[in-house]
């Protein structure tokens, strides 16, 4: 994995700024720790920082076409390559390296904008075309790989990370409260948008070009919208395990020691089953536990590890968290309210001790239907909703969930409050309103009157209705699928894995998100994806007999951290301290008294507000981080 970084500019004589262009890609240096690449033509310039993994002596960045007018600069894998330099070199293109970043410039030649179709793999990239002075970024079908970008008149900046942008003085760090409100909601910024005016992300599946001073973003893949293909258990089973080994065979092409995660979860325990049939050599894994019995899964994945046969290692977190909490913040770039951030940085901090790249399990719950309490409730509720009058529904359902009693101590989903107030709407606001760590009326008493009357009405649901837009008239579970690939898995779960992975030094592989799985799986019957309360059924089907049942059929844990105990007791003077300083109540972005009702609340053990209190936590830091610590030159790493 590497980080890039550059700028251009509509004139040719503009005086590009080299300095600034080192700052920016030194900046990336924890993405790219083996060597760093700068090229400067008139009025543009590009950097690159490189992890070394592919072709280790000719590899460096940028690379260029045969006549050095075309150059390249990579951030991820491309793992189809070799096939097409194969393609490639038929028409005629001359390769001078074993990399995969060279066919994308070749790939340009021969196809021009339309190469990123041809792409398979994990990327972020960014290719100039001195003779026609021309700019294209493009980013991954998924977003495995990011990518920020700035337009100011005749001049852009992009580069992998928010930060990078930010050692260019003339930016402005403006806080754009749409992103903000839409983080109280989700726990996350929404690509496109970034937290900060003026800054944006290019989306997953969307390509960028910059030509005469102007910007055109186009998307070049979309997750089918079509109905099931017909096709017995058998033979999707037969299909599955086919895309599963390539997919994993693809990504063991490395020139550096390659390991896996093993959380002893579905997912990880179906990527480590495959390698260890495609190996000749134990596989290298890793699993991060934590001293609550209950929050630990070691168990789980020792018994994957013993059956493959793998060379085991396990980490036990103990909580630390507000030591390396800053380093977190620094490192994720915006606001993210996602504990498991934590141990993903533990787990990827151990596993970079025996490996430079490692295989994970990502993916399979967006793909093959694994979140059995909010795919299950939200399809039972769909079937209510059409049995039940709208009239009811809005008019006594909604109504009543309003002043129903809170019961907290039932899993969030399964509560009669938010079951009721989910039937009196829509299946798509029931759905948003699930994922949201603040419901609609709870931010409403969160969020300070100032901040609401500067969101003139903003409704953070719009664009995450655009989303189902897309797939209206399918299935219920396949709606559901799409949204969280193109939402929740875009913006929360990959940008996790990306920015935890990379402040490590660490590259991360995911084959259940193979575009190719993504677009089989998109064609199996929602039957054999979710079937009568078994979760991911078919991935489950297809690990009988390969895996220990008591890994396969028990409950679904997710990743998480002992997060209500801690703030009670070794975060709770980290808390107190950052929430209610002078600094961060000044803001005026929440509302001290109702801070300090959901603090005092959780500290006596009367509600859980963990999340809730962790989101706010998390924001207060990372305006810390950003905002308040405006050096020349950029953001200081902690």
């Amino acid at each position: 994995m590497c980080g890039i970084a550059g700028l251009v500019h509509l004139d040719r004589t503009y005086p590009i700024d080299r300095a600034l262009v080192a700052r920016m890609t030194s900046c990336l240096a924890h993405r790219g720790p083996d060597a760093q690449g700068l090229q400067v033509w008139p009025g543009a310039a590009i950097g690159h920082r490189r992890l070394s993994i592919i072709d280790l002596a000719t590899g460096d960045q940028p690379i260029f076409n045969e006549d050095r007018t075309v150059a390249v600069i990579l951030n991820g894998e491309i793992y189809n390559f070799q096939t097409l330099r194969q393609e490639l070199e038929a028409h005629g293109h001359r390769f001078a390296t074993r990399s995969d970043t060279e066919a994308i410039v070749h790939a340009y030649e021969e196809w021009g904008d339309r190469c990123v179709e041809r792409l398979a793999g994990m990327f972020a990239f960014a290719l100039w075309d001195d003779r026609r002075r021309r700019l294209l970024l493009a980013r991954d079908r998924v977003g495995k790989k990011p990518l920020y970008y700035a337009q100011e008149g005749e001049r852009l900046l992009f580069a992998s990370e928010l930060k990078s942008l930010l050692q260019d003085p003339s930016l402005k760090r403006v806080l754009n409260l749409e992103a903000l409100d839409t983080y109280f909601s989700l726990g996350a910024v929404q690509a496109p948008a970034t937290i900060l005016q003026g800054i944006q992300q290019l989306a997953p599946a969307h390509y960028l070009v910059w030509e005469g001073g102007r910007t055109r973003v186009s998307e070049y893949w979309d997750v089918p919208h079509v109905p099931p293909t017909r096709r017995t258990e058998a033979e999707a089973l037969v299909d599955l395990d086919a895309l599963l080994l390539d997919a994993v065979r693809v990504r063991l092409v490395s020139d550096v020691p390659v390991g896996a995660f093993l959380s002893g979860g579905v997912d990880s325990s179906a990527i480590v089953e495959a390698m260890a049939r495609l190996s000749s050599r134990p596989i290298v894994t890793t699993s991060v536990g934590f001293a609550e019995q209950a929050f630990s899964e070691l168990e789980h994945a020792r018994a994957v590890a013993k059956a493959v046969g793998t060379d085991h290692h396990e980490v036990v977190l103990q909580a630390r968290a507000a030591d390396v909490l800053p380093r977190l913040v620094w490192h994720l770039d915006e606001p993210f309210a996602d504990s498991s951030a934590l141990p993903t940085y533990y787990v990827a901090k151990a596993a970079r001790e025996r490996v430079t790249v490692a295989l994970s399990g990502d993916g399979g719950d967006e793909v093959f239907a694994g979140y059995q309490r909010r795919y299950g409730l939200n399809r039972t509720e769909a079937r209510l909703r059409r049995w039940l009058p709208s009239w009811l529904r809005a008019g006594v359902l909604r109504p009543i969930g309003r002043v129903y009693p809170k019961a907290d101590w039932i899993p969030r989903p399964l509560r009669a409050r938010y079951f009721l107030q989910n039937l009196g709407t829509t299946f798509e606001r029931a759905y948003f309103a699930d994922l949201s760590l603040f419901r609609t009326d709870e931010k409403a008493r969160l969020l300070s009157p100032e901040l609401k009357t500067a969101l003139h009405g903003h409704d953070p649901f719009l664009p995450f209705s655009r989303h189902f837009e897309r797939v209206r008239g399918l299935d219920a579970l396949s709606q559901l699928l799409y949204v969280d690939l193109k939402s929740w898995l875009a913006n929360d779960m990959l940008v996790k894995v990306d920015r935890m992975s990379m402040a490590n030094g660490l590259e991360i592989r995911c084959p259940l998100l193979d575009h190719r799985l993504i677009e089989f799986a998109a064609t199996v019957a929602s039957e054999l994806k979710y079937r009568g309360r078994t979760s991911k059924y078919l991935l489950k089907r297809h690990l009988e007999g390969r895996v220990p049942s008591s890994v396969i059929h028990r409950p679904k844990q997710g990743f998480e951290i002992p997060l209500t105990r801690w703030l009670r007791t070794d975060l709770r003077e980290l808390g107190e301290d950052v929430l209610f300083s002078e600094r961060a109540l000044g803001r005026g972005h929440v509302q001290p008294a109702r801070l300090r009702h959901l603090w005092d609340r959780h500290q006596r053990g009367v509600r859980d507000h963990s999340a809730q209190i962790w989101a706010v936590l998390m924001f207060e830091m990372w305006a810390r981080t950003f905002l308040d610590r405006q050096e020349p030159g950029g953001v200081v790493s902690p």
